[in-house]
């Protein structure tokens, strides 16, 4: 009697591969149009835990007043240089085991299934590389203080046009820098509805008639990440106004896809893994190899004393926060 073989049911690579592209293509340019480029996917390759990169620093009173009357020495002022350190997050696909029963019994063909499970992983991986890149936002932005305004105090406590300008203003003549704001749906929702209630023709008249809320003709990435909300009675939310180039996701490593067929069981398995890697880099801070360490969880990597400020001026950072209800 024959025996059937490895060759009967396998993923088709090339097809895998070409919906799993397509989709991080999809959302590469979603991502770095839509947002005006404040969140970027870019693919680099580069080998170990860390990418670093030296700059010189600005120096701080670099023109002051001169006495043309005296004849005291003067104090030198260092050029000196700094490290930007981005961390790499290693991740896996899968494994995920299904019978090949389970596929004939729908009559899947396999290049088929291979191109929409492919698909399936695309949408997985890019929402981890949003995800991973909003929780490090919010940890590194939320840690300065002057990058921060908190809103919860205010009537109402929720998200207004005036809780943005407040925001705006902590980063002071810099806030024509902003060009993106990121948001949960709740803010969001509240914005529109604040547009509404305003009863100004062009507030009111754009939230009604194009379905966005007045902000100040800045684009709006609206999801519903755990980042972006702190659970309480009420709950928080953080409201994001990222300048260019605030976070960079650098696809770092080769992605691998394997399957196997399992044998030994009352039905034959076909099991499916991969790996891949990213490398996360944030405007304005530098990853904190000591306490941080290579690899990070979600937690450290959502611990702002893990992200260093290395910029000598903090209106050259990601950005800033809006605290809202």
């Amino acid at each position: 009697m024959a025996i059937g073989t490895k060759s009967d049911f396998i993923i088709y690579h090339e097809e895998f591969f070409g919906g799993l592209v397509e989709v991080l293509q999809q959302n590469a340019d979603a991502f770095n149009q839509a947002s005006n480029n404040a969140i970027r996917l870019v693919p680099m390759a580069h080998r170990g835990d860390y990418e670093k990169e030296s700059f010189f620093k600005e120096i701080t009173a670099l023109v002051s007043r001169r006495d043309p009357t005296s004849t005291a020495a003067a104090t030198d002022a260092a050029f000196v240089q700094g490290e930007q350190v981005s961390v790499k997050l290693s991740r896996k696909i899968g494994p995920v085991a299904n019978t090949l029963d389970s596929f004939r019994k729908i009559a899947t063909d396999p290049s088929e299934f291979s191109f929409l499970l492919g698909q399936q992983y695309g949408q997985a991986v890019a929402l981890d590389y949003l995800s991973s890149a909003l929780t490090a936002l919010v940890a590194a932005i939320t840690n300065q203080s002057a990058l921060n305004y908190d809103a919860t105090g205010d009537t109402p406590a929720t998200l207004t046009h005036t809780a943005l300008v407040n925001g705006f203003s902590t980063f002071g003549d810099a806030h024509d820098r902003i060009v993106c704001l990121v948001m949960h749906s709740k803010p969001y929702f509240d914005l529109i509805k604040q547009s509404i209630a305003d009863k100004v023709f062009e507030v009111a008249g754009a939230t009604i008639y194009s379905g966005t809320p007045a902000t100040f003709g800045k684009p709006v990435i609206v999801t519903d990440d755990p980042a972006l909300k702190t659970p309480g009675s009420p709950n928080t939310y953080s409201v994001l106004a990222l300048v260019e180039g605030a976070a960079d996701v650098y696809e770092s490593e080769e992605r691998e896809i394997a399957s196997e067929l399992v044998t030994g069981k009352e039905n034959l398995v076909l099991r499916i893994q991969g790996e891949y890697a990213f490398t996360l880099r944030l405007k304005g801070y530098t990853w904190d190899v000591t306490n941080g360490g290579a690899n990070p969880t979600s937690s450290a990597l959502g611990t702002g004393t893990n992200w260093d400020l290395t910029a000598t001026d903090t209106k050259n950072t990601s950005g800033i926060r809006v605290k809202v209800q």
